[in-house]
């Protein structure tokens, strides 16, 4: 699949619904539209945000309304990864047949060896290296780099300005903060959190907040040092 291909891989050629109407959202769109893929509208459950604009497009109404459109193709824009994880398990129960957009901005590095699942994002400036994959709706956030032959799961984030070196797993639903970086051959553990620049050293457990440089876990108590 050439570079071109998986722009736009995981959806139809028609336009694109966004769902989630937040800040995230407007890099969302805006990757989409520098990626010469049509928005169709942007839906969001909070009567609050209805009918605002963003980057020229409407938001138009609640998720109910995916279906009353066709061709069903979404993306998500929604920063937590809990949340992409619920809606897209309750869409699948009530829409079998949406398809999930993958969007790639045009400035983005993607090496053509990567994997690239379904509903994954990838914004501008970010680099991702050979033999990476990159799980379904997984968010690698602007100028976050990925070396060598990485692994990020599905539901993770990659937060702006992150930098993973070569062979580094990132599990399912994962969250490196703002400029977090994870040296060479560790693994950041399924829904694990990785605090804003912090330098993980050593393989992060499942569930387990760390912060710091080096990283380790938050848990520790006042005064004392975490193990």
């Amino acid at each position: 699949m050439t570079t071109d291909d998986r722009r736009s891989a995981g959806g139809a050629a028609d336009a694109a619904v966004v769902i989630g109407a937040g800040g995230h959202a407007k890099v969302v769109v805006a990757t989409l539209q520098a990626a010469g893929l049509p928005v169709a509208a942007i839906l969001d459950d909070d009567p609050a945000r209805r009918g605002a604009v963003i980057l020229g497009v409407e938001v138009a109404g609640p998720l109910a309304a995916l279906a009353d459109l066709a061709p069903r193709c979404a993306v998500l824009a929604v920063g937590d990864n809990r949340t992409r994880q619920r809606l897209v398990a309750e869409l699948a129960g009530t829409l079998p047949d949406l398809t999930w957009q993958t969007a790639i901005h045009p400035s983005a590095v993607v090496h053509p060896t990567v994997e690239l699942a379904p509903g994954c994002v990838v914004f501008a400036g970010a680099v991702i290296q050979p033999d990476t994959s990159v799980g379904r709706h997984a968010i690698v956030n602007t100028g976050a780099t990925v070396d060598h032959d990485g692994s990020l799961g599905a539901f993770c984030h990659l937060a702006p300005g992150c930098h993973l070196a070569g062979d580094v797993e990132v599990g399912e639903g994962a969250f490196l903060g703002v400029g977090a970086a994870v040296l060479p051959g560790r693994r950041v553990g399924a829904w694990a959190t990785v605090g804003a620049g912090a330098v993980v050293t050593a393989d992060v457990p499942d569930g387990v907040t760390v912060v710091g440089v080096p990283a380790r876990p938050l848990a520790a108590a006042p005064g004392e040092d975490a193990e």
